[in-house]
């Protein structure tokens, strides 16, 4: 019965961009279905249908993934725990940020850094974008800049495109910052693996296949809220891929992108050191108005049963979140009884960042059945919240200044895309597993 929610849910999605569009006349159904139906074929052939015992046709790829980045983690563990010793050891210290998500993103952005300077990286992102070039009648610009998202995060995809931004017709642009939002960093994906990979099972290859698939469902989201109407510079050809400045040898490769990988590691725990103390000021906040409303007396009736415990639950920001989200997480196909957790991580997700919904949901996990958490790590996996506007109207805007007013205006629209697109991606997987 869920999985027939997560149908409801896609076309609960679709309706609330259509009624958000800019130009409803102008939409491509055909991009639309072509978009959907790609989404489709490739959560049919990696995930197969676990939910009617048939398995994928590539599910072998779904495996080598996620072996690959949990070969990934045992590396970087090597590396981490020449620097700290047993305090690596999680069988003896447990689950330590600081030297078990952190440390991968490092080591995997050195990794990728790697594989672009030996061009390996951009075969794959070639490939991507010719399937979404060739199917969805896409431009070769925004093919290209959507497929390399999928790598890299969303300041650094549009630089393979860069002489073609400031060129982009709105509907173009629309579909560079919805796919920014849509998509995570291969560097960050290896530390939700580091966060998450004891927790759920092949967590690796369900974030890498949600990644991919949202691609798509990107362009659905972007084309649908801004259609386009004017005839793209790249319309029918795919441009060769631009990027940075290629690095001396594979050295210099390994070395730049060990320091890239610090800076974003670092700003990654700074994020969270800050946001999850507001969120504690914030429901401490809350938690006094609670008290003085008498909440803990006469509100239990409406605090979710999975939040339930032997106290009474005061006010929060979680609470509040789901009361808010739990519809969202019930239409992708999560048992209402588990929609206002789930709704609240979704609330994080937005509101704050990625990072945060995903160390609250290795904290909630053990509340939730093993399908909603697989969900839950399939909807988050993206950059949609409100930072990132500032972030794509500052990295973008480099690129291209003069459309640094389009950028603050589609911002808003973005997230909205590049959550819905991630959305959708999870009610797929609802669909399936």
């Amino acid at each position: 019965m869920s999985q027939l929610f997560s149908l409801l849910g896609m076309a609960a999605f679709v309706g609330i961009a259509y009624g958000l569009s800019t130009d409803r006349k102008a939409i491509d159904f055909k991009l639309v279905r072509n978009g959907f139906l790609i989404q489709l074929v490739l959560g049919l052939l990696v995930l197969g249908i676990p939910a009617l015992g048939v398995p994928g046709v590539l599910g072998f790829l779904f495996a080598a993934a996620n072996d690959f980045f949990m070969a990934i983690i045992s590396f970087t563990d090597r590396g981490t725990g020449f620097l700290v010793g047993s305090y690596i050891d999680k069988s003896e210290k447990g689950f330590v940020f600081v030297l078990h998500a952190l440390p991968p993103i490092i080591f995997f952005s050195s990794l990728m850094s790697v594989l672009y300077h030996m061009g390996i990286m951009q075969y794959l992102v070639r490939g991507m974008a010719w399937i979404m070039f060739r199917f969805m009648g896409t431009s070769g610009a925004e093919s290209l800049s959507m497929a390399a998202n999928v790598f890299v995060g969303q300041t650094e995809a549009p630089l393979v495109v860069k002489p073609y931004v400031n060129k982009m017709t709105p509907s173009e642009l629309m579909a560079l910052m919805t796919g920014g939002m849509a998509t995570i960093a291969g560097g960050v994906l290896a530390g939700y693996v580091g966060m998450l990979g004891d927790k759920i099972p092949n967590i690796a290859g369900h974030l890498l296949t949600a990644s991919v698939m949202s691609a798509p469902a990107a362009f659905i989201f972007a084309k649908i809220l801004i259609p386009e109407n004017k005839k793209p510079e790249t319309l029918g050809t795919l441009p060769a891929n631009v990027g940075d400045e290629k690095s001396i040898n594979v050295i210099e490769a390994a070395a730049k992108g060990a320091a890239d990988g610090l800076k974003m590691a670092l700003n990654v725990a700074a994020m969270l050191l800050a946001f999850i103390a507001l969120i504690a000021a914030a429901n401490g906040l809350l938690g006094w108005i609670g008290d003085l409303v008498g909440f803990t007396e006469w509100g239990q009736s409406f605090v979710p049963t999975l939040l339930q415990g032997d106290q009474p639950v005061n006010l929060s920001i979680e609470l509040v979140l789901g009361w808010i989200f739990a519809p969202l997480a019930f239409l992708m196909g999560i048992p209402w009884s588990e929609a206002a957790v789930a709704g609240a991580l979704l609330g994080q997700k937005i509101t704050l960042n990625e990072f945060v919904a995903y160390a609250e949901l290795v904290n909630v996990s053990e509340q939730l059945s093993t399908r909603t958490s697989v969900i839950l790590s399939y909807a988050l996996c993206g950059f949609a919240n409100f930072s990132s506007i500032a972030i794509q109207i500052g990295g973008i805007g480099e690129i291209a200044p003069h459309r640094k007013s389009e950028l603050a205006q589609f911002g808003f629209r973005a997230m909205v895309g590049g959550s819905l697109a991630a959305f959708m991606t999870a009610c797929i997987a609802s669909l399936l597993i």
